[in-house]
């Protein structure tokens, strides 16, 4: 079983302070913010840029026990994912699983903007968080 990489959907950036982020982000790229969610399930509020086809996302922590709260509280701001686009999460954990690849995700979720997603442990792509992500 295989699947394909369609895009690369966004970028993400953990950040302490979400509204000064967003603000930097608009000042000195000249972007403006083309989505906002807050994401109880995954402790995240997330701000979105469009990039062409993609996002830039930022990503503030809603405490300092979700992922990304623990993710900033070891790491500091910054690169914290990158997420690629696949037609079917559910194929593309399977081929990952076949693979041997170490999973954070075993099932599709929802993410932001409607999509399923999963993640795939850093350990298994040499050190960088990776999400799939499928647009409904």
């Amino acid at each position: 079983m295989t699947f394909e990489l369609t895009e690369i959907d966004h970028v993400g950036i953990a950040v302490d302070d979400l509204e000064a982020a967003t603000e930097r982000y608009r000042r000195l790229l000249g972007v403006e913010p083309s989505h906002r969610e807050r994401v109880d399930d995954q402790g995240v509020d997330e701000v979105l840029f469009a990039i062409g086809p993609s996002y830039l996302q930022l990503l503030g922590a809603l405490g300092p026990e979700t992922p990304v709260g623990r993710s900033l509280a070891v790491r500091g701001p910054g690169l914290h994912h990158v997420a690629y686009r696949v037609d079917d999460v559910g194929a593309a954990l399977a081929h990952l699983r076949e693979e041997g690849a170490r999973l954070v995700d075993e099932v599709p979720r929802r993410g932001s903007r409607d999509t399923l997603i999963a993640f795939v442990h850093p350990h298994a792509m040499g050190g960088v968080l990776v999400e799939l992500v499928q647009e409904r």
